[in-house]
């Protein structure tokens, strides 16, 4: 099973983004700092992070800067969650690594249209029913 990593402050936030991606089928880890979550890459190797751009104390560039050091077979893809529309944000995250990028607030249809759209994840008619009935609920 593919793991994600979840790297976000706010403990409802994490939770509900554990809870569709748990839905999904995937195995969730999660940290509240990039400190923590920098280290979880250096011991394990996650498929895939979804990593909040505000993170108190060590924040996102300093999380994407620790895991670039890492070997390049423990990288991994990234996904940047903002609440800004910022270009310029968003290229400094992924010349420091972050390939993909989404807005807050998202919805289980958009997390899972983004993770199918890197290939991530593929959507089958399951996933289609229970996006259509979560797409409510946002993710702050």
């Amino acid at each position: 099973m593919k793991s994600c990593l979840i790297v976000e402050d706010n403990n409802v936030v994490r939770g509900i983004i554990a809870e569709i991606l748990t839905n999904l089928g995937l195995v969730v880890i999660e940290k509240a700092s990039a400190e923590q979550a920098v280290t979880y890459c250096a011991e394990e190797k996650p498929d895939m992070v979804i990593l909040d751009w505000d993170l108190p104390s060590l924040g996102a560039l300093d999380f994407l800067g620790g895991v670039g050091a890492l070997d390049a077979a423990k990288r991994p893809n990234i996904i940047l969650c903002a609440t800004e529309n910022d270009p310029q944000q968003f290229k400094l995250a992924k010349a420091a690594g972050a390939e993909h990028h989404m807005l807050k607030p998202f919805n289980k249809a958009i997390l899972t249209a983004k993770l199918a759209e890197i290939g991530f994840i593929g959507v089958d008619s399951g996933q289609d029913q229970a996006i259509e009935q979560d797409a409510s609920t946002d993710v702050a």
